[in-house]
């Protein structure tokens, strides 16, 4: 795919993702000091150097640029971890479900569930770190809201296990 295909797409899913920055970062802006057009600016500064990635359609682009998302939040959350000493530990939590979970454990859980089911991580990743709902889940990926629930329900079950409860 030429490069102006790959930043028509990019541009086409650049608001949603600023939308899913702004719901991600809610809570936790004052501790990262970032803004979500920072952080999508980062995603988005992340999908072009993967010159070699075909991009089969939009929903391809959003996915891709939402694990992206999830990584520039990660990164940013480190880098100002190893700056300071004590700082809190910065949670996520899917919307209306649930207490908060730890980003680090969640982060990591994800990567594992990756290598097991990336339907099911790629459900726990918009959920949690994108914070779409089902209806806005089986939209992007052109998938029914019934599969998506099955998965987000599984998925939930797997991770509650995998952390602890």
């Amino acid at each position: 795919m030429s490069h102006p295909d790959r930043d028509a797409l990019l541009a086409s899913v650049y608001d949603e993702l600023r939308r899913a920055a702004a719901r991600m970062l809610g809570r936790e802006r004052n501790y990262l000091t970032l803004q979500a057009t920072e952080l999508v600016n980062e995603a988005a500064m992340r999908v072009m150097q993967l010159d070699r990635m075909e991009w089969a359609d939009r929903r391809h682009m959003f996915a891709t640029a939402s694990r992206l998302l999830r990584q520039a939040m990660i990164d940013a959350i480190r880098k100002r971890r190893a700056g300071k000493r004590q700082l809190p530990h910065v949670t996520l939590g899917a919307p209306d479900e649930g207490p908060p979970v730890d980003i680090d454990l969640l982060d990591g859980a994800l990567t594992r569930l990756e290598a097991i089911s990336p339907e099911l991580a790629q459900v726990v990743e918009q959920r949690y770190f994108v914070g779409l709902s089902i209806p806005e889940i089986a939209a992007v990926s052109g998938q029914s809201e019934r599969t998506i629930s099955r998965r987000w329900q599984t998925a939930r079950a797997w991770l509650s296990q995998e952390l602890g409860g």
